[in-house]
């Protein structure tokens, strides 16, 4: 297994943001070191774009890398 990870995200709320996430589902992580000094964290959303999201929305989930790839195309 490679020491490299991509890092992805499950998102466990949505509350006020019902449509641009969905819960259980799984996100890409953007690094966005600023936004989570201040507690947010910058997703791929449905929209297709990236945004800030409370980070008490998400639990981290640690991939391969080659599974990493994977679920970005899949994304």
């Amino acid at each position: 297994m490679s020491r490299r990870t991509t890092r992805f995200v499950v998102c466990l709320s949505n509350e006020a943001y019902e449509a641009l996430l969905e819960v259980r589902k799984i996100y890409q992580r953007l690094p966005d070191p600023k936004a989570e000094g201040h507690g947010y964290v910058r997703v791929i959303d449905e929209s297709g774009e990236d945004y800030l999201f409370p980070a008490s929305y998400f639990e981290v989930i640690e991939v391969p890398a080659a599974l990493g790839r994977k679920l970005r195309r899949a994304l």
